[in-house]
């Protein structure tokens, strides 16, 4: 694989609490695990944003949801198979994750990627990770890695340099929340 030297150099700083730059499924962000309220904090303070607002998740496979949400829906693996592009879900009940990374109604906001690196990347490291905009809060989200500013690309611990050439802009994901009803609300499309 192209990027095995990415996630041999990843994998250590994420154990060890730091931060990682890396292209998602949608666009550049930066990581951390999801599990460790240290890291998550310093996500917060690198993107100058409030702990009030949450971070999205990224699980590997559908099945992870059941060690991070309390209560999936059990077609879950259906619903999210018909869905066109990338798509973010608001679920109820979070379970172990950093207490930070969820938010005060303890709903979190996780989505299953698709993308091989974030794949090979998750099920390696074998824990959520956080994926938020490479971004200072407020500032526009980079749709590749030549958008992302100094300040974030010298905040990061290490920066995946797989994909860095590619000119394809990237898009946030669609965002959606599942009532208990089974009801769908879009909430970013």
């Amino acid at each position: 694989m192209d990027f095995e030297q990415d996630i041999n150099a990843a994998l250590p700083v994420l154990r060890n609490g730091g931060l990682i730059l890396y292209p998602t499924d949608t666009i550049w962000g930066i990581g951390c695990d999801a599990t460790n309220e240290s890291a998550v904090k310093k996500v917060y303070e690198l993107k100058q944003r409030s702990e009030s607002k949450s971070l999205v998740i990224l699980l590997p496979d559908v099945r992870d949801l059941l060690h991070y949400v309390s209560n999936p829906r059990p077609d879950m693996a259906e619903v999210l198979a018909g869905f066109d592009r990338p798509t973010t879900v608001i679920y109820e009940g979070a379970l172990g994750l950093a207490a930070n990374a969820v938010s005060e109604d303890q709903t979190v906001a996780i989505r299953i990627v698709q993308d091989t690196f974030c794949r090979h990347l998750l099920k390696r490291f074998r824990k959520p990770l956080v994926s938020t905009s490479a971004n200072i809060s407020g500032q526009p989200s980079p749709a590749s890695f030549r958008d992302v500013s100094p300040a974030i690309v010298n905040g990061v611990d290490y920066v995946v340099k797989y994909r860095q050439e590619e000119a394809a802009t990237g898009v946030a994901s669609r965002i959606i929340r599942i009532g208990k009803d089974g009801s769908i609300a879009i909430i970013r499309d």
